[in-house]
């Protein structure tokens, strides 16, 4: 990966625990050598990396903004890992995500958010709608809010479902423009009475030079899924495009969310 100045930790999985839940991504509940214990991404499952780096980005900017996320680490899986693995399901996973995964620190104990027993203030509801149509992120929804309460806090969870344009990755230049009509689904945007303000607030905060250091981060082996012409650099460098673009055109998302929301009431 290229040079950044966010520090990461890397940690070696020393127990499988037990799947988190069904679905194409299978995150486990896994022990690491630091004695702590992580909900681990595999980049054997579903999409692949492409979900590594949409939880990493995601995330570094969740905690850029300010907003309360479990640490994101490194998780290393030697090639030995999962042969034991009674399930042939998961030993293929484990098997097939040698080397770096990802993984967030286990909040144990944490609640699932609910909107109708936890009400949460417009301006932080409005910086967390401003961030998620930023991202595209398609999964903070009444069905799956992927927030947590933890000690009394808000905690931001999941964010592998942002940047659903590099499943297409073509036209990228398009779907940085986008502004993002699922934003209508949003668990918070009735809550949401300051986009405005948070879009002022928040734009400045990812800055062009923010914005590379977080894409810096990315390692090299999660960028190698696409053509043979574009290099790992290539495909750094159009997540950096992408959303230096995207940041500095957020009046078009601004302007969805807003209007999702008239329409709402």
């Amino acid at each position: 990966m290229e040079n950044s100045r966010i520090d990461i930790r890397t940690v070696h999985v020393n127990r499988y625990i037990m799947p988190l839940r069904e679905g194409g991504s299978l995150p486990a509940l896994a022990e690491a050598d630091d004695g702590f214990k992580y909900v681990v991404k595999f980049r054997g499952a579903g999409h692949g990396s492409k979900a590594l780096v949409s939880e990493l980005i995601g995330g570094l900017t969740a905690k850029r903004l300010g907003f309360r996320i479990p640490e994101i680490v490194f998780v290393y899986l030697d090639e030995a890992f999962g042969r034991t693995e009674g399930d042939e399901e998961i030993q293929d996973l484990l098997q097939n995500s040698k080397g770096l995964n990802i993984g967030l620190h286990f909040l144990s104990g944490a609640l699932t958010f609910d909107p109708i027993t936890t009400r949460i203030d417009s301006q932080t509801a409005s910086r967390i709608v401003w961030m998620d149509a930023f991202l595209s992120n398609v999964d903070r929804t009444v069905r799956n809010t992927n927030m947590l309460m933890w000690h009394d806090q808000l905690w931001l969870i999941d964010h592998g479902a942002t940047l659903y344009f590099h499943h297409t990755w073509d036209d990228w230049e398009k779907y940085a423009l986008n502004p993002f009509n699922r934003i209508k689904d949003h668990v918070l945007l009735p809550f949401a009475n300051d986009i405005e303000q948070a879009d002022r607030e928040l734009r400045p905060l990812l800055t062009d030079d923010v914005i590379r250091e977080i894409v810096d981060c990315l390692p090299d082996e999660w960028l190698d899924w696409h053509h043979d012409s574009e290099t790992v650099k290539d495909i750094r460098d159009v997540y950096y495009k992408y959303l230096t673009l995207r940041i500095h055109n957020s009046e078009i998302f601004v302007k969805e969310a807003l209007h999702a929301k008239e329409i709402s009431i």
